[in-house]
């Protein structure tokens, strides 16, 4: 039932925002160089390999394999287009790809990148590298970046134990209070990771 509305879902809606894309593909060309769209490893269910899309927000000469958390000066590589873009969440959007391939799902726990074996090995004592990481999660709308690993993974462990129809709603619906009011982000310093990408 979960792969039908996650297939359903991301299918309408790739549908619907397809005018969407279109602009954003269009502004990211033509504000820097570079492809518009972003491929980074990611760990996926049952600890497999796959390439999570994304809009490109950063310059292509930004250091390789260095999450953005992680620099000392973030803002330098973001490009005007992708200051927006993750303000709003919207570099997310190319990600209902993966969810119509069957790589994620709607809700579930965000995909960690595949050298962050701290966070990678936390979440095999709750079981959450057994399901489908998702396009957003439980721990998404209670932190987001500002929580340390083991809480991240203790409230990805808590998903797995009430993951259900009703409180897929109610993350859905909490993600949309939370990028409104944009909580929980942090582009540099040593906040948890949710901007991840690397050039």
């Amino acid at each position: 039932m979960k792969r039908i509305i996650d297939f359903t879902l991301s299918f309408i809606g790739l549908i619907i925002l397809s005018p969407v894309f279109i602009i954003l593909c269009i502004w990211i060309k033509l504000d820097s160089k570079g492809p518009v769209f972003f491929k980074q490893k990611r760990v996926g269910k049952n600890k497999s390999y796959f390439n999570i899309l994304k809009f490109r927000t950063m310059y292509i000469d930004t250091p390789k394999d260095m999450p953005t958390h992680m620099l000392s000066n973030p803002d330098q590589y973001i490009t005007k287009a992708g200051k927006f873009l993750r303000k709003t969440s919207l570099d997310e959007l190319p990600q209902i790809i993966n969810i119509l391939k069957g790589e994620m799902s709607i809700i579930g726990p965000r995909p960690a990148l595949w050298n962050q074996d701290d966070l990678i090995a936390e979440r095999d004592r709750y079981g959450a590298n057994d399901i489908k990481p998702g396009l957003t999660g439980w721990a998404q709308i209670n932190g987001r970046d500002e929580l340390e690993i083991d809480v991240k993974a203790g409230l990805d462990g808590e998903y797995v134990k009430r993951m259900s129809l009703l409180f897929d709603i109610r993350c859905f619906f909490g993600t949309i209070t939370s990028v409104l009011k944009h909580e929980g982000v942090v582009e540099g310093g040593t906040g948890e990771l949710h901007k991840e990408e690397e050039a």
